[in-house]
């Protein structure tokens, strides 16, 4: 299987970027932090500095599964404003590859037109940039490729879905018992 890849940019989301990344290894699926820039270390909204696995110029772009973007700000905005990111979202997008964005990152995809006539959720006060998708404001929603999240309370929801769509259900589950997580 290809890589989940998690993009950074200063200003992420903490919980909303290592959470997916900590459920995909316990599930033993294959994920990247990927920093935007051409640095390693990028610094998260609450100045907790991590050590991305590679950088989007150096990202083998044909070995990738799924675009995720996590929240937080300014991290969303550095990811919409990133043009290298920007043709990458674009390419899975109009090839309806599976993307995922959480918090205020659902801003970067809606901002594209990647969400018209799709379900999508966000972080309150986003819902502006969502053009054209049919806001709910559940925690999770999924249509089609386009998995998203609402924010920070959503970060293991929002896991457990991506990875359940690469490991099933009864995978899940035990990961879930394992973690001490109800349900």
């Amino acid at each position: 299987m290809k890589n989940l890849c998690v993009f950074l940019a200063d200003g992420f989301e903490e919980i909303e970027a290592l959470t997916p990344v900590d459920v995909f290894r316990r599930a033993g699926l294959p994920v990247l932090t990927v920093s935007v820039s051409d640095m390693h270390t990028v610094t998260g909204s609450h100045n907790i500095i991590v050590t991305a696995d590679t950088t989007l110029s150096e990202l083998d772009r044909e070995n990738i599964e799924m675009i995720i973007l996590p929240g937080g700000m300014p991290g969303a905005s550095n990811l919409d404003k990133n043009l290298s990111l920007d043709k990458l979202i674009m390419d899975f997008a109009n090839k309806l590859k599976p993307i995922s964005a959480i918090c205020a990152a659902p801003m970067v995809l809606g901002k594209r037109g990647i969400l018209k006539g799709k379900r999508a959720t966000c972080y309150p006060g986003f819902e502006q940039y969502l053009e054209g998708a049919n806001y709910t404001s559940s925690l999770v929603e999924i249509d089609g490729n386009i998995i998203t999240g609402k924010g920070p309370g959503a970060a293991l929801d929002f896991s457990y879905i991506i990875a359940e769509k690469y490991v099933g259900v009864e995978k899940i589950v035990q990961l879930k018992k394992s973690m001490m997580i109800p349900g």
